[in-house]
């Protein structure tokens, strides 16, 4: 039983035998009927979110593969409600879950499948729910699937990869202004260069910049508009700009969420809005497609180790660089190091990086919080999610494991997420399903190729994108939150606020505020940044969700 109506979002693309039907939740009750609850989901491409009864009483919820649209619900004795998003189905006064506020402060997002209100849960992307006889059974309808071809030919995987790409970008045009984020990087300037293919005319193209050494890349921004005759529109973010727009987009999510670069795309969309642009192109996706993040390049070198023959291993490398003072003397305690993670399995080792973890969970949070969580519960979800993958090769293992952590819970929601705000569309060409099939079916070494990352990628549309956004490091558009808020008075006052009232709730420990403003953020604002703006852009969800929440009650 439910009293929730129907909901259909996204822009799914039917199988032939049911898209003549009606509307979408005629299609997707046709397809069930064909093909039973747990097969229809896989046969729908493109983005969805569905949540319908059933004819037979039942409840049926799907979300898609990467969940750019989400689903919640909420099961309470024999009925189940649903929405789009949590806060809706947790009304005011909502009882918030410590795990949740954990594994934010961890991941810097709620990963599914909970939610940071502690009776409502979230279908985690590729997921289908049936509700039957008030017992709900969460089943993935999809899992990363690896066939990596034996004699690629480079030539013919070009010549389909180009075809595919105009036709991912063509999908996703509506008719309206042609537009995109272009931050200068590969994947958005593809974007951008297909356009004017797909589109038969050059894309509007907006771009962010930061008046900071080190986080403005607007050149190669510029570089990839000339190239394409783009119409380029050029955003330059501010200090102040930041400081006013916290609150409004900490408050908007309905969750805590802590990817910093939401800011700056609130203000593209914004800025794109106020030009009449309905819809927005985005190049999330290419980077976890097709192997561009530098960990994947860092974590083979570490795989590289394991094929040492195990008689060297154990018997000569680890017994020497294990000796303490081996591992304390400058030069070698690099070896020590190397070794140690080296023999930590994949996912773990990767958290060996996690900023809550090498600062230390006692250190930054209060004994009551931490007395109400399970710290070891992350890794486990991790591992989880590691495991489903089918391949053999670690480099798409983690590919796979990103489209979960990085894309589905983290930069989706930051696109889609601020894009609503504004009041615009956005589409995903680089997570078509027809690219994804293609990307899974490319050898490893095709995407990460010794140090050159995404190799094929940039191999294939070398010609069509300039040399110099092609050999440029990535970069995006992250946020120098750090440099700005010990330089800007009201970024100072703004972040002292926010941390004496996650003290005053019994989050954070006392000293760790204090040492955070006055020494840690002063000598190191890269890193410590990040740990200042999770805490700010917490407080400030809790300051439009729940006012009055403490850790004590």
């Amino acid at each position: 039983m439910t009293t929730s109506p129907t909901l259909c979002l996204g822009s799914p693309r039917f199988p032939a035998e049911v898209a003549a039907l009606g509307d979408d939740a005629a299609r997707w009750r046709a397809l069930i009927a064909r093909h039973g609850p747990q097969a229809a989901p896989a046969l729908v491409e493109g983005d969805f979110a569905v949540a319908l009864t059933l004819d037979d009483g039942s409840a049926f919820l799907a979300v898609d593969r990467f969940a750019v649209r989400t689903l919640c619900y909420r099961t309470k004795g024999v009925a189940i409600e649903w929405a789009a998003r949590a806060d809706a189905l947790a009304g005011a006064g909502a009882d918030l879950a410590p795990q949740a506020l954990f594994d934010y402060l961890y991941l810097h997002v709620v990963p599914s499948p909970q939610t940071v209100f502690a009776d409502v849960l979230r279908l985690p992307p590729g997921h289908v729910g049936l509700w039957r006889d008030g017992r709900l059974s969460v089943q993935p309808f999809w899992v990363p699937r690896f066939s990596p071809t034996d004699k690629p030919d480079f030539g013919a995987l070009r010549d389909e990869f180009r075809g595919l790409l105009r036709q991912a970008v063509q999908r996703q045009l509506d008719g309206s202004k042609p537009a995109c984020f272009l931050s200068g990087g590969t994947d958005s300037s593809t974007v951008a260069g297909m356009i004017g293919e797909a589109a038969g005319q050059p894309a509007v193209c907006y771009s962010i910049g930061f008046e900071a050494e080190g986080y403005d890349e607007m050149a190669y921004a510029q570089l990839a508009a000339r190239h394409f005759g783009c119409e380029h529109r050029q955003i330059y973010y501010t200090p102040e700009d930041l400081q006013r727009d916290i609150p409004e987009v900490a408050g908007w999510y309905d969750q805590p969420f802590g990817n910093s670069s939401a800011l700056p795309a609130f203000h593209c969309t914004k800025t794109a809005r106020a030009d009449g642009v309905t819809r927005l192109l985005a190049g999330d996706g290419g980077d976890e497609l097709f192997g561009g993040n530098s960990r994947y390049a860092t974590q083979r070198l570490f795989g590289h180790y394991q094929r040492v023959p195990g008689l060297i291993r154990r018997g000569l490398l680890e017994p020497f660089f294990g000796l303490s003072l081996v591992a304390a003397t400058p030069g070698l305690k690099k070896g020590s190091s190397y070794i140690r993670q080296a023999n930590t399995p994949l996912p773990d080792r990767a958290q060996d990086y996690n900023l809550m973890r090498r600062i230390g969970y006692d250190t930054v949070l209060s004994r009551d919080f931490m007395a109400q969580v399970r710290s070891a519960s992350i890794d486990e979800q991790l591992r989880q999610v590691w495991a489903q993958a089918e391949s053999a090769d670690e480099i798409d293992r983690h590919l796979a494991f990103d489209w979960r952590f990085t894309l589905a819970e983290c930069d989706l929601p930051k696109v889609v997420g601020t894009a609503t705000m504004a009041g615009v569309s956005v589409g995903f060409p680089m997570l078509d399903d027809a690219l994804l099939a293609f990307s899974m079916r490319l050898p490893p070494d095709y995407k990460v190729r010794g140090p050159a990352l995404r190799w094929f990628f940039k191999e294939a549309l070398r010609g069509f994108l300039p040399d110099g956004v092609i050999t440029k490091k990535k970069q995006g558009f992250g946020l120098p939150f750090g440099v700005w808020m010990v330089q800007h008075e009201g970024l100072k006052r703004l972040a002292a606020d926010a941390l004496s009232s996650l003290v005053a709730r019994g989050l954070v420990r006392p000293e760790f505020g204090r040492q955070l403003l006055d020494s840690l953020l002063p000598a190191y604002p890269h890193y410590y940044g990040t740990m200042a703006w999770i805490l700010i852009m917490l407080e400030h969800w809790l300051r439009r969700h729940a006012p009055d929440w403490r850790c004590d009650r």
